[in-house]
Protein backbone atom coordinates (compact mmCIF):
# COMPACT_ATOMS: atom_id res chain seq x y z
CA UNK A 1 0.00 0.00 0.00
CA UNK A 2 1.36 3.54 -0.67
CA UNK A 3 1.97 6.06 1.74
CA UNK A 4 -1.61 7.84 0.92
CA UNK A 5 -3.61 4.71 1.13
CA UNK A 6 -2.23 4.17 4.06
CA UNK A 7 -2.90 7.05 5.92
CA UNK A 8 -6.28 7.54 4.03
CA UNK A 9 -7.11 3.99 5.41
CA UNK A 10 -5.62 5.28 9.20
CA UNK A 11 -8.19 8.22 9.00
CA UNK A 12 -11.03 6.31 7.84
CA UNK A 13 -10.68 3.53 10.82
CA UNK A 14 -11.91 6.91 13.39
CA UNK A 15 -15.00 8.05 10.58
CA UNK A 16 -17.25 4.70 10.86
CA UNK A 17 -20.11 6.17 12.03
CA UNK A 18 -22.45 7.75 9.06
CA UNK A 19 -23.28 10.40 11.20
CA UNK A 20 -19.78 11.28 11.75
CA UNK A 21 -18.70 11.21 8.29
CA UNK A 22 -21.14 13.12 7.20
CA UNK A 23 -20.28 15.96 9.58
CA UNK A 24 -16.67 15.64 8.22
CA UNK A 25 -17.60 16.05 4.75
CA UNK A 26 -19.31 19.36 5.72
CA UNK A 27 -16.68 20.18 8.55
CA UNK A 28 -13.82 19.54 7.18
CA UNK A 29 -13.58 22.06 4.15
CA UNK A 30 -15.61 24.88 6.64
CA UNK A 31 -12.45 24.07 8.66
CA UNK A 32 -9.57 24.77 6.51
CA UNK A 33 -11.68 27.71 4.37
CA UNK A 34 -12.67 29.37 8.29
CA UNK A 35 -8.39 28.72 9.38
CA UNK A 36 -6.73 30.45 5.52
CA UNK A 37 -10.00 33.09 6.51
CA UNK A 38 -8.26 33.74 10.62
CA UNK A 39 -5.02 33.30 8.96
CA UNK A 40 -5.88 35.83 6.14
CA UNK A 41 -6.87 38.16 9.10
CA UNK A 42 -3.87 37.98 11.13
CA UNK A 43 -1.47 40.53 11.06
CA UNK A 44 1.98 39.81 9.29
CA UNK A 45 5.74 41.30 9.21
CA UNK A 46 5.85 43.62 6.55
CA UNK A 47 8.69 41.77 4.79
CA UNK A 48 6.06 39.53 3.65
CA UNK A 49 5.21 42.54 1.26
CA UNK A 50 1.02 41.21 0.22
CA UNK A 51 1.57 37.13 1.38
CA UNK A 52 -0.09 36.25 4.57
CA UNK A 53 -0.25 33.80 7.18
CA UNK A 54 -2.51 32.00 4.70
CA UNK A 55 -0.18 32.42 1.80
CA UNK A 56 2.15 30.42 4.23
CA UNK A 57 -0.24 27.66 5.11
CA UNK A 58 -1.40 27.00 1.28
CA UNK A 59 2.29 26.96 0.18
CA UNK A 60 2.98 24.50 3.29
CA UNK A 61 -0.28 22.03 2.45
CA UNK A 62 0.81 21.94 -1.12
CA UNK A 63 4.37 20.81 -0.24
CA UNK A 64 2.99 18.37 2.09
CA UNK A 65 0.12 17.14 -1.03
CA UNK A 66 3.49 16.90 -3.96
CA UNK A 67 4.90 14.37 -1.50
CA UNK A 68 2.44 11.84 -2.72
CA UNK A 69 2.90 11.95 -6.18
CA UNK A 70 -0.55 11.90 -7.21
CA UNK A 71 -1.98 14.50 -9.78
CA UNK A 72 -5.38 13.86 -8.43
CA UNK A 73 -4.46 14.67 -4.30
CA UNK A 74 -3.61 18.23 -6.21
CA UNK A 75 -6.38 18.71 -8.26
CA UNK A 76 -8.25 17.87 -5.54
CA UNK A 77 -6.48 20.00 -3.08
CA UNK A 78 -6.94 22.70 -5.16
CA UNK A 79 -9.94 22.49 -5.51
CA UNK A 80 -10.76 22.53 -1.97
CA UNK A 81 -8.49 25.59 -1.69
CA UNK A 82 -10.62 27.55 -4.52
CA UNK A 83 -13.75 28.31 -2.84
CA UNK A 84 -11.50 30.47 0.05
CA UNK A 85 -9.01 32.24 -2.36
CA UNK A 86 -12.17 33.08 -4.79
CA UNK A 87 -13.83 34.37 -1.77
CA UNK A 88 -11.59 36.85 -0.28
CA UNK A 89 -10.75 38.34 -4.25
CA UNK A 90 -14.12 39.92 -3.09
CA UNK A 91 -12.49 41.19 0.15
CA UNK A 92 -15.11 39.96 2.04
CA UNK A 93 -15.97 42.46 5.15
CA UNK A 94 -15.85 41.03 8.78
CA UNK A 95 -13.65 38.18 7.25
CA UNK A 96 -12.22 37.74 10.84
CA UNK A 97 -15.34 37.49 12.99
CA UNK A 98 -16.88 35.20 10.43
CA UNK A 99 -13.98 32.89 9.84
CA UNK A 100 -13.98 32.83 13.85
CA UNK A 101 -17.37 31.59 14.13
CA UNK A 102 -17.31 28.76 11.67
CA UNK A 103 -13.86 27.55 13.20
CA UNK A 104 -15.76 27.30 16.46
CA UNK A 105 -19.02 25.55 14.80
CA UNK A 106 -17.35 23.28 12.68
CA UNK A 107 -15.05 22.63 15.51
CA UNK A 108 -17.63 21.41 17.68
CA UNK A 109 -19.27 19.58 15.24
CA UNK A 110 -16.34 17.58 14.56
CA UNK A 111 -15.96 16.78 18.23
CA UNK A 112 -19.52 15.71 18.73
CA UNK A 113 -18.91 13.55 15.43
CA UNK A 114 -16.39 11.71 17.05
CA UNK A 115 -18.80 11.35 20.41
CA UNK A 116 -20.91 9.78 18.37
CA UNK A 117 -17.91 7.50 17.22
CA UNK A 118 -16.63 6.59 20.18
CA UNK A 119 -13.09 7.22 18.81
CA UNK A 120 -10.52 10.06 19.08
CA UNK A 121 -9.75 12.27 16.20
CA UNK A 122 -6.74 10.78 14.10
CA UNK A 123 -5.02 14.25 14.47
CA UNK A 124 -4.71 13.53 18.09
CA UNK A 125 -2.13 10.51 17.16
CA UNK A 126 -0.14 12.93 14.29
CA UNK A 127 -0.97 16.51 13.47
CA UNK A 128 -0.30 15.86 9.90
CA UNK A 129 -3.63 13.87 9.68
CA UNK A 130 -5.72 17.67 9.48
CA UNK A 131 -4.01 17.87 6.42
CA UNK A 132 -4.76 14.20 5.39
CA UNK A 133 -8.47 15.07 6.37
CA UNK A 134 -9.65 17.03 3.36
CA UNK A 135 -7.88 14.29 1.32
CA UNK A 136 -10.34 11.98 2.82
CA UNK A 137 -13.10 14.11 2.27
CA UNK A 138 -12.05 14.00 -1.30
CA UNK A 139 -11.80 10.06 -1.23
CA UNK A 140 -15.26 9.76 0.33
CA UNK A 141 -16.65 12.02 -2.12
CA UNK A 142 -15.04 10.77 -5.44
CA UNK A 143 -15.88 6.87 -4.38
CA UNK A 144 -19.22 7.38 -4.81
CA UNK A 145 -18.30 7.82 -8.43
CA UNK A 146 -16.42 4.91 -8.72
CA UNK A 147 -13.67 6.93 -8.84
CA UNK A 148 -10.55 7.51 -6.28
CA UNK A 149 -7.59 9.79 -5.26
CA UNK A 150 -5.26 6.21 -5.08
Amino acid sequence: MSELAILLDTYGKSHQNRQNQVIHKICVPLIEWSLLGLLWSLPHPDFFGSLTWAHLLTAFSIGYYLRFKNWKVMVWSLLMLAPFWIWVSFRPSRLLEISAGVFALAWIGQFYGHILERKRPSFMQDLFFLLVGPLWVGETLLRRFHKSLL
